[in-house]
């Protein structure tokens, strides 16, 4: 099966500028891209697999880099389409509001998670088997996704995402930028 780039419709995001949103745009397409090329040349790798054991092998480690890399960006993406929209009453938030108190003592909680150093996303999931909100720091693409967890917030912390806008020691400009860009209709319909 080939993935096809998805096409987001955002609006401009009050400081993050449009040529930071469309170089991350090109970037997500790259992840794609690869994808697809990884599967196609581990197929055809696999028609002698005795002597491409170890680059078949390889080539499926990266394929979770890519793959965590294009699914992360689709879920942070199409958290801007539509414009900015405030969290509603729903079942978001009150389960937000169930484990951490408020609203705000979540998000200050989130936003200290996404100040962490390194490269990687601030991650914000529901486990079904609990009806639990997780949420938790993410290494690169896939390193520590949570299993069985559905995503409900992603957001990127790499410095592609900030660094045309703000510099590292500022990042924290972008990440209430992008909380206030975010349109938390299409977060909450997350929450099933």
């Amino acid at each position: 099966m080939k993935y096809e780039p998805l096409n987001f419709d955002i609006p401009e995001v009050p400081g993050i500028s449009t040529d930071s949103i469309n170089g991350h745009i090109w970037l997500y397409q790259g992840y794609v891209k690869h994808v697809n090329l990884i599967q196609e040349k581990i197929a055809a790798f696999s028609e002698d697999y005795a002597n491409n054991a170890y680059p078949i092998t390889e080539m499926q480690r990266r394929l979770g880099f890519e793959f965590g890399g294009m699914r992360n960006h689709e879920y942070y993406f199409s958290q801007l389409e539509g414009g900015a929209k405030p969290l509603s009453d729903g079942a978001l938030k009150n389960k937000i509001e169930q484990q951490w108190g408020t609203y705000e003592a979540w998000l200050e909680r989130f936003k200290q998670i996404a100040m962490t150093r390194g490269v990687g996303w601030a991650m914000l999931y529901h486990d079904p088997h609990t009806d639990q909100l997780v949420q938790t720091w993410l290494d690169e693409q896939h390193i520590g996704q949570l299993a069985d967890l559905d995503i409900i917030y992603a957001l990127d912390m790499w410095e592609h995402s900030y660094m045309r806008d703000y510099p590292a020691s500022d990042k924290s400009k972008y990440i209430d930028a992008f909380i206030a860009g975010t349109n938390w209709e299409v977060v909450s319909e997350r929450m099933v």
